[in-house]
């Protein structure tokens, strides 16, 4: 089963109300998590934390502006209460060891880890205490990264799944790196899926196809807002179209087709497929050219088209009209 997860991670600004806003728009969307961040400044940053991209002049510092994206316990578990009142799985992405005692006090299913966590193996140590199930983002690792953290967690006996990831926002085509899904699947043997930034609802749709299980993506009410992920997310009705898609991907390839077997399609061959027919009058004993011929439906109303060679050179045996079906008695054997 498919499993889609929309992340508002900071698209909220801030705003406790923007959060809850974002849960209520995407109730009944299709998709099954709503992810957050959870982040608790001290623990994480310092003033020495450069932007990723300047985005903000309210906030003086990196570290200012984690320090304005913190919710308290309470506020996390009145979030948590909302999801689960519409029916969505909450989740949050921890960047602390601080963050996942808050996260546990909330009470989470699973841990989402982005990829600029998978060397940070104080908080992989962290998560696999909980013994929880963990996704793992790949983004900015390398195989051989990413062999030493999946060999500490399966060490640590922790049941997880690895993202295919770009971290660049937008992602260009260039950069999807569908490839990189395939590999994931043979390398490690676990679920694999795709954390997408590219703002496009046919990057997920393709590694749908491709054969991904996990499915991320941004939510934004509009790319024109505020914050630093808006230009590489979706928006509502964006998401909308793009669970309706997976699901139906997902039920194409559970569903094969038989190749070997048409007999589902036996009475539509009939009305479909066609008969010999001659284009113009032909008199009796008239030697059978290609140019004599047309083909015409419905299917067996004599002559198959798919035989018109063994027509060709032999006589015919009675005077035909034009457009009449060419049966095996009109032909001299």
């Amino acid at each position: 089963m498919s499993f889609i997860i929309a992340e508002i991670a900071q698209a909220h600004d801030g705003s406790l109300g923007t959060a809850h806003a974002y849960i209520d728009a995407l109730a009944g969307s299709g998709i099954d998590a709503i992810k957050f961040q959870t982040h608790i400044a001290e623990a994480e940053s310092s003033i020495y934390e450069p932007f990723r991209v300047k985005f903000s002049k309210q906030d003086k510092t990196r570290f200012d502006y984690w320090k304005r994206m913190e919710f308290s316990l309470e506020q996390w578990q009145d979030l948590k209460q909302h999801c689960d009142e519409v029916g969505l799985e909450f989740m949050s992405s921890p960047f602390s060891n601080a963050a996942i005692d808050l996260l546990e006090e909330v009470g989470v299913k699973r841990y989402k880890v982005g990829s600029g966590e998978v060397t940070n193996f104080l908080l992989l140590e962290k998560i696999a205490e909980t013994q929880k199930p963990l996704i793992l983002s790949s983004g900015m690792s390398s195989y051989e990264e990413l062999d030493a953290a999946t060999n500490f967690l399966k060490s640590k006996k922790v049941d997880f799944s690895i993202l295919q990831c770009t971290t660049s926002y937008p992602t260009e085509p260039e950069q999807y790196g569908l490839n990189v899904i395939k590999e994931l699947k043979e390398r490690y043997n676990v679920p694999v899926g795709f954390s997408d930034h590219s703002a496009k609802t046919e990057t997920c749709i393709a590694a749908a196809a491709l054969g991904a299980e996990i499915f991320e993506f941004h939510a934004v009410f509009s790319r024109n807002q505020f914050g630093p992920d808006s230009a590489s997310s979706l928006t509502i009705e964006e998401i909308k179209s793009l669970a309706s898609a997976i699901k139906n991907i997902e039920k194409a390839l559970q569903s094969p087709i038989n190749k070997n077997d048409n007999s589902a399609f036996e009475s539509l061959k009939t009305i479909f497929e066609k008969t010999l027919a001659v284009n113009k009058d032909l008199e009796k004993g008239h030697v059978l050219k290609f140019s004599d011929l047309e083909a015409k439906k419905p299917a067996k109303r004599g002559i198959s088209a798919t035989f018109f060679n063994d027509c060709i050179g032999k006589s015919i045996s009675k005077n035909m009209k034009k457009w009449e079906f060419l049966t095996q008695d009109h032909i001299n054997e």
